[in-house]
């Protein structure tokens, strides 16, 4: 029997027969490499652990402070920093038996001098020059306020943090991820940077309120420049020093966990930012480092550096990277931003018109690797954790277990979903809609593969595109969401809105994601301070108090979010099998399917309503409606009289009044 008969993607998945032996070929090369680690290291969490290694670590043995660098094409470095009064040349590192740059520093000697909070660089020399850097494995990186340069700080607290979350498991949250995507920094209403404490204390209890059980983190890795949203990474070990302490970092993830609530990273290894005097490009004198040499190491879309992943320093460090966040922040799991990008040398930047796409040219197969080794070190290191894959292409087995023939992640985004809600919403008129088309793009996922479903993320937020909301209503919504003040606009983009909301939770995935704010339409889109804005804080905030306010409409859509959500977690909706569509009327634009045993109705019709509208159903009884977009709750028009039962027929089909552009959802009495 060929090895290839043994990987169960093959044998569930007929159409990959052709490709039988190119994902044998995958799984026996992560085989071949994962052993080779086990051999060297003994195992993969023991690879995963150089951050205990290199950086700065005090050696209770040898009483003293040692610091370790890798950086091969140096030809010398030297410690520097407000321990030795910036001296370029007092401090000099030598190569250990390793071939790894290191100095001891006694503790005797420095105990005044090297302390908590000072500030520390590294000179190296190498082919690029004297350049003065920043300790590739520092966990904690301050801008100076006046010169704007960053520095390594030296983080000793006097006092560990004491974490009260013993008692908290994922294991519900995984079941159904209900995620949050959020940014701290700008997750507060005031005109200016938000912090840790902050979010934990401001925001936190609205995400717990709200019903969601998972919180995605972005821009936590410290990045130079605020306006890349985090994606600029220059610091890998570091929580960015603009939104407060690691502690008060830990102290948000700590009292989520007390809330319940699970928390994962946006983890940026997919590119890094080029910069020289912040972050890793050409650390020891080499273009060739971390990153790949030339054009290949370059995106050109991004404007970043490419890593290597073809190299052990750099599948160790970023592994290393992985492990450090959940072992010492307690994160429960990632998000793996551009994971197309990573997969392809072609980053994605083509058509997936051909399966040998996925499996021969174009493939980087050293990326494939470190994903199926990122992935064991995950779920390896803490059972029931989450990995989700930001991947477009639809490479087969993304998301199937490594010894089906996967790659091991637990969710891909369904990134087709929101792309295809924006261009439904731009270019077509509503009656121009298709149900044909909507049932397919919200279905049409590998059975196998679980998928985070989402209407919009952060992409569709920021500047220079449109929320679904602005999209909908656009410079209406500045003059008319008073609730005294109809408006045929805002009538119709909050009834789509909700549509469009339930649509995709209730059909497109296994989880859901939303955007911070968006869940009650929040008005403006993204944007960051940045020259071209003056500098204004204005687009990089939350206004919360829109939602909170009686007088305007943004309630209602706060309200719908959270009936929406407690009725998805309530019925155990998103772990139940895919919808099983029961009626299709594409004339009438209406579409009615069952999931986790509820009836959902759809009406899309931009103007006629339906007294005693008929349908099927699998099982007889009564009905009762459970959720109905037309509530004035919800900015609804009362429409439907809640109180009543829906009886079946000895046919099984349900007689119910059905309005224009509302969804309603059953369940049997």
């Amino acid at each position: 029997m060929k090895k290839s008969e043994t990987l169960l993607i093959v044998k569930e998945e007929p159409w990959l027969e052709a490709y039988a032996q190119d994902i044998e070929d995958r799984y026996l090369r992560y085989q071949i490499a994962l052993k080779e680690i086990e051999l060297q290291f003994g195992s993969i969490l023991e690879f995963a652990s150089a951050h205990q290694y290199y950086g700065f670590h005090y050696d209770s043995f040898r009483k003293g402070w040692i610091y370790r660098e890798w950086a091969p094409k140096a030809f010398q470095l030297f410690l520097m920093g407000d321990f030795n009064y910036w001296n370029r040349g007092s401090h000099p590192m030598k190569k250990n038996h390793h071939g790894d740059w290191e100095i001891f520093l006694p503790f005797e000697e420095y105990k005044r001098s090297f302390v908590h909070e000072s500030k520390v660089k590294v000179l190296v020399i190498g082919e690029n020059g004297s350049l003065d850097r920043i300790p590739a494995y520092i966990r904690r990186v301050v801008q100076d306020t006046e010169n704007h340069d960053f520095s390594g700080q030296l983080w000793f607290p006097p006092q560990p943090f004491k974490w009260t979350d013993s008692g908290f498991s994922p294991v519900e949250n995984i079941k159904q991820p209900l995620i949050y995507e959020c940014h701290p920094g700008m997750a507060q209403e005031k005109e200016g940077v938000g912090t840790y404490l902050e979010f934990a204390d401001n925001i936190l209890p609205r995400i717990k309120e709200g019903g969601y059980n998972t919180i995605q983190m972005m821009a936590i890795m410290e990045h130079p420049y605020y306006g890349s949203f985090g994606y600029h990474v220059s610091n890998f070990f570091c929580p960015t020093s603009r939104f407060g302490t690691p502690e008060e970092l830990k102290y948000l993830l700590n009292k989520a966990h007390e809330m319940g609530i699970s928390v994962i990273m946006d983890i940026v290894h997919s590119h890094a930012v080029k910069n020289v005097n912040e972050g890793l490009n050409e650390f020891d004198g080499s273009d060739h480092h971390y990153f790949h040499p030339g054009g290949k190491g370059y995106h050109e879309g991004w404007d970043s550096k490419l890593f290597d992943y073809g190299k052990s320093k750099v599948q160790q460090f970023l592994l290393s990277n992985i492990r450090y966040w959940m072992e010492e922040f307690h994160f429960d799991g990632f998000r793996f931003d551009g994971a197309t990008s990573i997969l392809y040398l072609h980053h994605g930047n083509t058509d997936f018109d051909n399966p040998e796409k996925y499996f021969r040219d174009g493939v980087d197969w050293d990326a494939v690797l470190y994903m199926q080794l990122a992935n064991t070190v995950i779920h390896k290191f803490k059972q029931n954790c989450l990995s989700i894959a930001e991947e477009v292409s639809g490479m087969p087995g993304l998301c199937r277990p490594l010894e089906e023939g996967g790659l091991g992640f637990d969710f891909r985004l369904a990134m087709g979903i929101p792309d295809f809600w924006i261009k439904t919403l731009k270019h077509k008129t509503d009656e121009e809609w298709d149900l044909f088309e909507m049932w397919h793009e919200l279905t049409n996922r590998p059975k196998k593969e679980k998928s985070i479903a989402y209407a919009e993320s952060h992409d569709q937020a920021l500047v220079g595109d449109k929320s679904i909301a602005f999209w909908l209503m656009d410079k209406e919504m500045y003059f008319h969401m008073g609730v005294e003040d109809p408006n045929l606009v805002i009538d119709r983009g909050i009834a789509l809105h909700k549509l469009i909301r339930l649509f995709t939770i209730s059909l497109g995935g296994e989880g859901y994601l939303n955007f911070m704010g968006n869940e009650f339409g929040h008005p403006e889109w993204v944007d960051f301070p940045r020259e071209g804005n003056d500098w204004s804080y204005q687009y990089a905030r939350r206004q919360w108090s829109l939602v909170e306010n009686a007088n305007l409409k943004y309630q209602f859509l706060g309200n719908w979010d959270k009936a929406m959500v407690s009725l998805i977690k309530d019925f155990n909706v998103l772990p139940s099998a895919p919808a099983n569509q029961l009626y299709m009327d594409p004339k009438n634009k209406i579409i009615v399917f069952e999931r986790g045993g509820l009836i959902f109705i759809f009406s899309f019709n931009i103007s006629e309503s339906f007294f005693g509208y008929a349908f099927k159903v699998p099982h007889s009884g009564n009905y009762r409606i459970v959720l109905n977009s037309d509530d004035k709750k919800y900015g609804g028009f009362e429409r439907i009289n809640a109180a009543l039962d829906y009886p079946t027929d000895e046919e099984l089909t349900l007689r119910i009044y059905v309005p224009n552009r509302t969804a309603l959802v059953l369940k049997k009495l």
